[in-house]
């Protein structure tokens, strides 16, 4: 009703002002015509009576009813022979019975006004002097042509062109406005939309072809920015968030984890073993304690930026650290832990973060293969550019959550909670680079790809020689 109600509204204020116009522009004309077609007519009737008045006053022949009647159908004129001492008619060219109710008296009244009226026809009357044998004055009495006729007959074609005129323009005035109307109720429903706070839909993207178009574009623009804007809005809350609530978790577990590792240090200077080597359940509590470390490092990296510096980290040692801290928990899963031979890569950045994006990459590789699977830790330097990876044999995260992971709590496992993924995005854009993941055979491949900025040129052969 609200769409109709403002399509009548723009075709009205369009189409009706439009249409007024020609209306009005078509009186005037008609008017105009009108009113020249009657000065028109009234200058060919007093030429019309000048010429035969002239040709009266040269005419020689003798005013008979004969002649009287003959001029007549000549000039559609009649005459009356008119007497001005008796002021009365003679001969004429008039019917007899109109000639016979016509007296002297009418016909100088008429003299005098220039007009007269017989039996319902108005005639121009003007006096002349014949040079005939016997000079005699005549009556002209010259039609007028009625008013009206004479302006409709001027003025119909005006008028049959601006009914065609018309009947065209409005029904197409009509389509055209009713279309432009819709064109523009949907950019305000879009704008609706926007104002409601549905960003990202797109209208219908006419090519620019005029305003409207140009419009429609330039509120599709808006809302995509405002879609983005919203997006990096809430990505930023949300870091925020997480990184508070990260840092109370990594607080309360580093306590933890100060207070076991002093609980078994005490435990081995108290009870140390008679060959002299520490206990293998105190060996394997101090790596699991060397992970869960690593998984804080990783918590604190999350939602603030570090303030550890950089320094050059070599991805054989980073690698290998990797893998010492991520073997008992594959040794226990019953997974296999492979590394590439040493690369001799060597990168700028902070090594205790990307060892904690590495632990949480493993950890979840271990846990996606399952018993039998495989786990592999590789690093690789391609067109200058560095990328971690660790691939495993598990089926890979879901095809739902394919798009979104990396984000904060977003998981497909049924007691994750979302934060591996998240901690080595975070690492990886700390460092200019991104969190990549792909699926290819039976492998699921994630990779921090770090730009060619951060790879520490090799030394040349006389500087390592020297």
């Amino acid at each position: 009703m609200r769409s109709s109600l403002r399509n009548d509204s723009l075709t009205a204020r369009l189409v009706l002002p439009v249409v007024g116009l020609v209306l009005a522009g078509v009186l005037v004309n008609v008017a105009f015509a009108a009113w020249l077609a009657t000065l028109r007519a009234a200058a060919a009737a007093r030429e019309r009576q000048e010429r035969v008045a002239a040709a009266l006053a040269e005419s020689r022949v003798v005013l008979s009813p004969t002649v009287l009647d003959a001029l007549h159908a000549l000039t559609g004129s009649h005459f009356v022979v008119w007497d001005p001492t008796s002021r009365q008619p003679g001969a004429s060219s008039l019917p007899a019975e109109q000639h016979a109710a016509t007296s002297g008296a009418e016909l100088a009244a008429a003299i005098e006004a220039g007009r007269i009226e017989l039996d319902g026809a108005r005639y121009r009357i003007g006096v002349t002097r014949a040079a005939g044998v016997r000079p005699e004055r005549v009556l002209v009495l010259t039609p007028e042509t009625p008013t009206l006729p004479a302006a409709f007959d001027t003025v119909w074609p005006v008028l049959a062109v601006a009914g065609a005129t018309l009947a065209v323009f409005v029904p197409l005035a009509l389509r055209t406005t009713r279309s432009l109307a819709a064109r523009i109720t949907a950019v305000e429903w879009h704008v609706d939309r926007i104002a409601a706070g549905e960003f990202g839909e797109i209208l219908a993207d006419g090519g620019g072809r005029d305003e409207v178009d140009r419009l429609s574009a330039g509120v599709n623009r808006m809302s995509t920015t405002l879609a983005a804007l919203r997006t990096s809005l809430v990505t930023g809350e949300r870091q925020r968030l997480l990184g508070q609530l990260a840092a109370g978790f990594a607080h309360e577990l580093r306590n933890a984890i100060t207070g076991a590792r002093l609980a078994i240090d005490v435990h081995a200077r108290r009870c140390p073993s008679g060959s002299g080597k520490v206990d293998d359940g105190l060996a394997i509590a101090t790596r699991q304690l060397a992970i869960v470390e690593e998984e804080v490092r990783g918590l604190l990296a999350l939602g603030r930026p570090t303030e550890a510096a950089r320094g050059p980290v070599a991805v054989d040692d980073l690698v290998t650290a990797v893998r010492d801290l991520t073997s008992p928990r594959c040794d226990h899963a019953g997974v296999r832990l492979e590394c590439e031979p040493p690369t001799g890569i060597t990168l700028v950045g902070r090594p205790d973060s990307l060892r904690a994006a590495l632990v949480n990459l493993a950890l979840n590789g271990i846990e996606a293969a399952g018993r039998g699977g495989i786990v592999r830790l590789s690093g690789t330097s391609t067109d200058g550019r560095i990328e971690l990876v660790v691939e495993d044999t598990g089926p890979g995260p879901p095809e739902a959550i394919g798009n979104v992971l990396g984000e904060p709590f977003v998981t497909g496992k049924p007691e994750g909670i979302g934060l591996g993924l998240a901690i080595a995005k975070a690492v990886a854009e700390d460092h200019g680079g991104t969190l990549t993941w792909s699926r290819g055979g039976d492998r699921t491949r994630f990779a921090i790809s770090l730009p060619a900025e951060t790879l520490v040129p090799a030394p040349l052969p006389s500087e390592s020689s020297a």
